[in-house]
């Protein structure tokens, strides 16, 4: 191998008696460099949109949330919550409660989502979106920026909630009109407008915990779950692997259920992953023909060098061996245009970064001004073993016809 890797280097970089052999090496190491650096920066942009929308949805909830097995509401006490907070590399644990509701404005209804939040979770999303004032009180409510632009709600206004619960209690009710009375329709005042995310902004409606238990009719000391969120370094995947001990070994399996934000919000993370690995699979294919244009070089260098593989066979070389020469030199040209542009990829996208030069075309639209990127390892792994891989599947068809020539009859009349 040392021997056919030393005959590789020599055929790649010793002066070519044609030009052209030149011109189209480097034509497949330029479509090489260009096609892995401009993928590996494509899925980095990619990543980064999608690590912006995942922290986007962790303002409000939790890395992890921990739910009841069988639906519905779940008893929540010191002592659970506790448990959770102790286990190494939580950070906190508060309970929510979420459900589905119709909020009835003075012009128009919608179909909603309350989401109660204990108070530490409304502090901590006023030090995320750097607010000072609360976003609602223990009996009002905030709503999201398109609800409220669609019901025309402002800060002050009454709204209504009916819950599916609630208005099931009022038809059960309607055999015994009486009780009537006793049923509660919550209303409150909405004292702020939101912007956090459109998913959010499009339908949420945020208040304390008590006052969606009251929507909701879900009962004192209950909840919908607990938002769990890391300590700063741990990773969602390493905090649900640690919180999945925790059940089995605490024995609660049977009880509760931990639920990633990725599962919940399922469709728009397995869109956004699609999205990513479409974009692989198409700009993987300016590497494919980068590498088939090194067909033809490999092939014209088997031709070019028919003296000196006279010569070397002459010395023993076998076909196996002119194989591997070809392979190797159609590898170590994958190689460095892999390496190459990696490392072009790297270095714009961590410019990027650090100052933000390719802006976003309307900056008034997003949150952020510039292209966000979010580089992986897996990524350049995955992007560097593939683009070489292909240089070598490439290369075998001109290797094989490399030992043919190599080992034909008639090139001992034309080298006598």
């Amino acid at each position: 191998m040392n021997t056919a890797f030393w005959i590789a280097r020599r055929f790649s970089f010793a002066r070519k008696r044609f030009r052209v052999i030149n011109v189209i090496s480097a034509i497949s190491l330029a479509g090489i460099v260009t096609g892995v650096s401009t993928l590996l920066i494509v899925m980095s942009v990619l990543n980064g949109f999608q690590k912006l929308a995942y922290d986007m949805f962790t303002t409000i909830e939790g890395q992890v949330q921990l739910v009841s097995r069988y639906g519905g509401s779940m008893a929540v006490d010191d002592r659970l919550l506790d448990d959770i907070v102790s286990i190494d590399g939580v950070a906190t644990a508060e309970p929510f409660s979420e459900g589905e509701a119709i909020v009835s404005g003075n012009k128009s209804n919608e179909l909603v989502i309350i989401r109660g939040m204990s108070d530490n979770a409304q502090r901590e999303l006023m030090r995320k979106t750097g607010t000072s004032q609360p976003y609602f009180s223990n009996e009002s409510a905030s709503a999201g920026e398109l609800l409220a632009t669609r019901m025309q709600l402002a800060p002050f206004s009454e709204v209504k909630l009916f819950s599916p619960e609630l208005i099931g209690a009022g038809l059960g009710m309607l055999s015994e009109p009486y009780m009537l009375a006793a049923l509660e329709i919550p209303q409150t005042k909405v004292s702020s407008i939101f912007s956090l995310q459109r998913l959010f902004d499009d339908r949420y409606m945020l208040s304390s915990n008590e006052f969606a238990r009251r929507v909701l009719l879900i009962g004192k000391d209950r909840c919908t779950g607990i938002d769990i969120r890391a300590e700063e370094g741990i990773s969602p995947s390493l905090l649900l692997k640690r919180l999945d001990s925790w059940l089995y070994a605490s024995n609660r399996k049977d009880s509760y259920l931990l639920r990633p934000l990725e599962s919940k919000y399922h469709d728009i993370f397995a869109v956004m992953e699609l999205e990513k690995w479409a974009s692989f699979s198409v700009l993987m294919l300016v590497v494919l023909v980068a590498a088939l244009s090194l067909t033809g070089s490999l092939a014209m260098t088997a031709i070019d060098k028919q003296k000196e593989l006279f010569y070397l066979r002459c010395l023993g070389l076998e076909k196996p061996q002119f194989i591997s020469i070809f392979l190797i030199q159609g590898g170590m040209t994958g190689i460095a245009g892999t390496a190459i542009g990696s490392l072009i990829a790297w270095f714009v996208c961590r410019m990027q970064e650090l100052y933000g030069f390719v802006e976003l075309p309307s900056k008034s639209a997003f949150i952020i001004n510039a292209y966000p990127v979010s580089m992986k390892a897996g990524d350049f792994l995955v992007v560097g073993l593939t683009a070489i891989v292909l240089t070598f599947l490439v290369s075998l068809y001109p290797a094989g016809k490399a030992s043919s020539i190599a080992m034909s009859h008639s090139l001992d009349s034309k080298t006598n």
